[in-house]
C-alpha cells in the first residue's frame, strides 16, 4: 500500500470518528442566527403594519347626589323628680282639764219643734200580683186522686188523639184556709188549649195552708202542670 492510500484511509477514519453532538453543535449556530435574523423582520414587520391602538375615553360624571333630609331629633325628657315620701304623722297630744263639769240636761231646758212624723205601717197586698212570700212551712196538695181526675178530663181530646202534650207553670195564691183564690201562667206551653186546660185544672187543687214561724200566711207558689199522652 502506498502512502497516498495510507493518508486517505486516515482522513477518512478521522472523517468518520465525528460524533452527532459535534454535528449539532456545528449546526446550531447557523440555525440560530438564521432564527434571530427572521424573528428581527417578522418584528419590524409587525411594528410598521399593526394599526395604531388608541386609547378609548373611559371618563365618567358624577350625578348630582340627591341630598337626603333627616329627621328632627326626638328630645328625650328629662326623668322625673323622685317622689319624696309623706311625712310620718305625729300623734298630737291634748290636755284634758279634770275640773271640767257638764251641767245637766233636760227637755224642758232644750225642747225639740218641728219633728218629721213617725212612718206609718204600709201594708202590701200581695194578692194583687205574684211575689215572693216567706214562709217557713210550704202548702200541700191534699187533692191529689181528685187533681188526676180533673186533668183526664180537662186534657183535650183533640190533643191527646194527635199526641201533642206539653207543660204549663201555674202561679197559685193559696189563702190562709188552703184554698186556690187566684191561678194566673207563669210559662206557657205554647199551646193556647193546653194553657187553658191548665188554669181550669189549677181552680180543683186544695192546700193545707203555708206557715210562717207557726203563723198562717197567704202565699203565691209556681207549680208545673204536664199534659201527657200515656
Amino acid at each position: 500500500m502506498s502512502t497516498e492510500d495510507t493518508s486517505q484511509m486516515n482522513e477518512g477514519m478521522e472523517v468518520s470518528s465525528e460524533t452527532a453532538n459535534d454535528i449539532f453543535k456545528r449546526s446550531f449556530d447557523s440555525w440560530f442566527w438564521g432564527s434571530m435574523i427572521v424573528a428581527t423582520f417578522v418584528h419590524a414587520a409587525l411594528f410598521q403594519f399593526w394599526p395604531t391602538l388608541t386609547a378609548e375615553d373611559v371618563s365618567f360624571t358624577a350625578e348630582e347626589l340627591e341630598a337626603i333630609e333627616l329627621p328632627p331629633e326626638i328630645e328625650i325628657p328629662p326623668p322625673p323628680e323622685a317622689i319624696s315620701r309623706p311625712a310620718t304623722p305625729v300623734i298630737a297630744t291634748a290636755t284634758v282639764d279634770e275640773d271640767i263639769t257638764i251641767a245637766p240636761t233636760t227637755f224642758e231646758d232644750n225642747p225639740v219643734e218641728d219633728l218629721p212624723p213617725p212612718p206609718t205601717e204600709t201594708t202590701v197586698d200581695i194578692a194583687a200580683a205574684p211575689t215572693f212570700t216567706p214562709m217557713t212551712v210550704r202548702p200541700e196538695i191534699r187533692n191529689r186522686s181528685a187533681v188526676i181526675q180533673a186533668m183526664e178530663r180537662g186534657y183535650p181530646p183533640i190533643l191527646r188523639d194527635a199526641g201533642i202534650g206539653g207543660q204549663v207553670l201555674v202561679w197559685f195564691f193559696i189563702n190562709e184556709q188552703g184554698r186556690v183564690v187566684d191561678n194566673r201562667i207563669a210559662n206557657s206551653s205554647g199551646n193556647a188549649q193546653l194553657d187553658e186546660a191548665a188554669l181550669r185544672v189549677a181552680s180543683v187543687y186544695e192546700f193545707t195552708p203555708a206557715l210562717n214561724r207557726d203563723q198562717v200566711v197567704p202565699v203565691w207558689v209556681q207549680i208545673p202542670i204536664t199534659f201527657q199522652v200515656r
